[in-house]
């Protein structure tokens, strides 16, 4: 590839480009008729206008999606296989407590996909202008499309553990919170109102939504198991086993709830020593490039500029 193909590939995107955008802002193309505007007062007196109004404007990229679901849903086990199925995005945007669908994360992918694409193939393109090899482009193009991809899915993840890290943390507080309430005579939802409306936790939140639930007229043990199962924390799911246990069969809860607490004080224990005894080179890092160093300048420094001024 020559130079003056790749820079005029480069300027002639960037132009339509800026271009199409400033087109795009325009006011004369942006406002709207006076039909349109007119129409929404005059519905009950005009069928034209009940008729113009009840239009609805098509999506081209619905209409794109339309007619490429054939090679989609033949590509969609390999993007899966990839990216992740459904129901694992799903399950992760609920644990990062997302407020994004599964097809909105999907379109964002997507977004930067296009993105991570555009600079690899800009890239392949420079480097091909400076004598490297004519599939460059393309090649440095998929890899920022994967990239894009993946960094977007790992975002995800990171975000998801921190807040089931977060719900860890907060556990023993809650159950204790929890058998206290029980113990001073409490029902399980008045007890549970009283926790998801006490802080701002992210666990309190997630328990004031199943007192949402059970209050729109859905059961209460149907309202935690559904919590149970959207979160998959381990220590949640056997605490709500505890509590519909308790529901079904009339069982005291507050002894267990805090023997539960109690646990899951242990377990956070353990985690933490478990979490030092990998990082233990990572701890010394700062002692020996840090610490050590600044101790051995202040001892050697007063001797050194001692022996300097005496002799």
């Amino acid at each position: 590839m020559s130079t003056d193909v790749g820079w005029s590939l480069i300027l002639g995107a960037s132009l339509g480009l800026g271009l199409w955008l400033l087109v795009s802002l325009v006011p004369i193309f942006r406002r709207p008729l006076l039909l349109h505007r007119v129409a929404p007062y005059v519905l009950d007196v005009s069928a034209g206008a009940r008729d113009l109004v009840a239009r609805q404007r098509v999506n081209p990229v619905r209409v794109l999606g339309v007619v490429a679901s054939p090679v989609g849903d033949r590509l969609a086990p390999a993007v899966h296989a990839i990216l992740g199925s459904p129901q694992r995005v799903e399950r992760r945007l609920r644990q990062a407590s997302a407020a994004e669908s599964l097809s909105n994360f999907r379109g964002r992918q997507l977004r930067w996909c296009v993105i991570g694409g555009a600079a690899g193939a800009t890239i392949g393109v420079a480097g091909a202008m400076q004598g490297g090899q004519v599939v460059l482009p393309a090649a440095l193009a998929l890899l920022g499309a994967m990239l894009g991809a993946f960094v977007i899915d790992w975002l995800l993840q990171r975000r998801a553990k921190r807040r089931l890290a977060r719900i860890s943390s907060e556990l023993p507080s809650i159950l204790e919170f929890l058998s206290l309430s029980l113990a001073a005579g409490e029902g399980l939802q008045d007890a549970l109102r009283r926790v998801g409306t006490a802080g701002h936790s992210a666990l309190g939140r997630e328990l004031a939504a199943v007192v949402a639930d059970a209050a729109a007229g859905t059961s209460l043990s149907r309202a935690l198991a559904t919590l149970a199962d959207d979160l998959g924390h381990p220590g949640v799911s056997r605490s709500v086993d505890q509590m519909r246990g308790a529901l079904e069969r009339g069982t005291p809860l507050a002894q267990t709830l805090q023997a539960q607490a109690l646990d899951a004080r242990d377990a956070a224990k353990r985690d933490l020593l478990e979490a030092a005894g990998r990082k233990e080179i990572s701890m010394l890092v700062p002692l020996v490039f840090g610490l050590l160093p600044t101790t051995v300048a202040f001892a050697l420094w007063p001797g050194i500029y001692v022996l300097q001024v005496g002799f």
